[in-house]
């Protein structure tokens, strides 16, 4: 009786009451205990926003727009709105663009090889497509193409958690806002060589010759270390960048085809 009183006592004293808000924030939140939103799991997200009675600086991008606003109703906040984002990939060093030089016979794991291997066609921040990435996605939104070597987001899957981003100990995935109907334009490179040594490398590395900077009329593509990078915040698809681009390391994705006008005889093509 002298021990279970102590025992008691010692639990009273000790005892930590939980804010009840917490459980009902947890129920609003997906459960993917993905860690995208920057915690190590949907419950310790929730005790972040009870504790700071706020969501500033905190997000699910599982749960989306959706989620915040279902949370900044049981916790009496306003949610601001979020960009959606998705997962892009800056590389084009595939088999046909980076031609092999060498051959990797290790661990496959492209965390390992990146201490070790160039990679094989020879461009020291490119892709090494041993899936690191597609092993990290809980959501079943990436995929190595067995053509390119590369990996391929699948758009309506991705939740933009950022684990894939971690994942790549190359960096050459990248969120970014998925713009309107889709459309996007980044630069999908990350090499830092020279502009010949890169080009020897991969056949559209970005060669840092700055033309798509001088073609930008909204300031929102910086050169820095031989590599061209577009700011999605200050982009407005405008799409002249992607034709000066000598190398095709500009990608336009999700847009129409562009039109071919017609020449006269003896004259080429123009395309628009």
């Amino acid at each position: 009786m002298i021990f279970a009183a102590i025992i008691f006592g010692v639990e009273k004293k000790f005892m930590v009451v939980e804010d009840p808000r917490i459980d009902l924030v947890v129920e609003k939140l997906p459960g993917a205990n993905c860690g995208g939103c920057g915690f190590a799991g949907c419950r310790n997200f929730a005790e972040a926003i009870v504790k700071n009675e706020s969501l500033e600086g905190l997000f699910c991008p599982v749960g989306g727009n959706a989620t915040t606003a279902d949370v900044a109703a049981v916790m009496g906040l306003t949610a601001a709105e979020k960009a959606p984002q998705v997962a892009v990939i800056r590389c084009q060093g595939s088999f046909a663009n980076s031609p092999a030089k060498s051959n990797y016979e290790g661990v496959s794991s492209c965390a390992f090889a990146h201490a070790l291997f160039p990679g094989a066609g020879g461009c020291p921040n490119g892709c090494l497509g041993l899936g690191d990435c597609v092993v990290s996605c809980a959501f079943d939104a990436m995929y190595i193409d067995s053509v390119t070597g590369l990996p391929v987001v699948i758009e309506e899957n991705c939740t933009s958690c950022g684990a894939c981003v971690k994942a790549c100990p190359r960096a050459i995935i990248e969120l970014r806002n998925k713009g309107p109907k889709s459309k996007r334009i980044f630069v999908s490179c990350v090499n830092t060589e020279k502009g010949a040594i890169a080009k020897k490398n991969c056949v559209v590395a970005c060669i840092g010759c700055g033309k798509c900077v001088k073609a930008c009329p909204h300031d929102s593509i910086t050169l820095e270390n031989n590599l061209a990078y577009i700011n999605f915040e200050k982009c407005k698809l405008c799409r002249k960048c992607v034709t000066e681009c000598p190398t095709g390391a500009i990608l336009e994705i999700n847009f129409p085809a562009r039109k071919i006008e017609s020449a006269p005889a003896g004259e080429d093509q123009i395309t628009q």
